[in-house]
């Protein structure tokens, strides 16, 4: 009979349970992977995630009364049903035109990026975001929230005031949605400037001629210049 050494049977034992322990931990990374693979997976291909809606060259406006409040136009419009209330998104930016009962424009915003939340009448502005009243003002900033139910603009966002003399910077930023009553929560400085005083006023000229329908519209409908036949 062949002589047992000292030990060896202690040797065999941690050979077995460490190789036990390998297949266990292999087994366990692989469950993991295979369970965050497929929530990734179920995650990616969820509908919340899909556009119910999406249009090209989208616009529309929206009325107050029978009056025509708003005009919007966008390269491309993705409508979404969420949980926690459905949104329009423009993923390509927008241009948004703010009408008084004149047909003039009073002010307007344009984006590289936006979102709509339907129920809550909140607009949310991001990117390249720039803001003008009927004298001329402009505002430029990179993230800007607008309001409906309160008639209230604002951002916490770096801000930067652009008038006929002068150039105003600032942390914060609070306005009416017709950018006629609006301050700086913390400015930073100010810069007096002779700028083009005619390009200005080219500018909200230019706007002024956006074509309005005399057809009625429904107080808070939109309606798709695109397809008139579905309003």
């Amino acid at each position: 009979m062949k002589p047992q050494l000292p030990g060896s049977d202690l040797n065999r034992n941690l050979k077995i349970i460490s190789v036990a322990a390998l297949f266990a931990g292999a087994a366990i990374l692989f469950l993991g992977c295979k369970k965050n693979n497929l929530e990734e997976i179920k995650a990616f291909y969820s509908t919340e995630n899909l556009p119910k809606l999406e249009e090209l060259d989208f616009e529309t406006l929206y009325t107050d009364s029978g009056q025509v409040r708003f005009f919007l136009k966008a390269p491309k419009m993705l409508q979404y049903e969420s949980d926690n209330g459905d949104y329009f998104e423009f993923p390509e930016g927008l241009e948004l035109m703010n009408y008084d009962s004149n047909k003039r424009v009073v002010s307007s915003i344009t984006a590289n990026y936006a979102r709509q939340y339907l129920a809550d009448k909140k607009w949310e502005a991001k990117n390249n975001v720039i803001a003008t009243n009927a004298q001329g003002d402009t505002l430029k900033t990179e993230l800007l929230i607008w309001e409906e139910k309160k008639d209230l603009i604002h951002t916490e966002e770096f801000v930067k005031i652009i008038r006929a003399d002068q150039i105003i910077t600032g942390i914060g930023f609070t306005s009416d949605q017709k950018m006629q009553n609006w301050k700086i929560k913390n400015p930073k400085g100010t810069i007096y400037v002779s700028l083009n005083n005619k390009q200005n006023k080219d500018s909200v000229k230019a706007n002024t001629n956006m074509r309005i329908p005399d057809t009625p519209i429904p107080d808070n409908q939109p309606l798709n210049l695109n397809n008139p036949q579905n309003p």
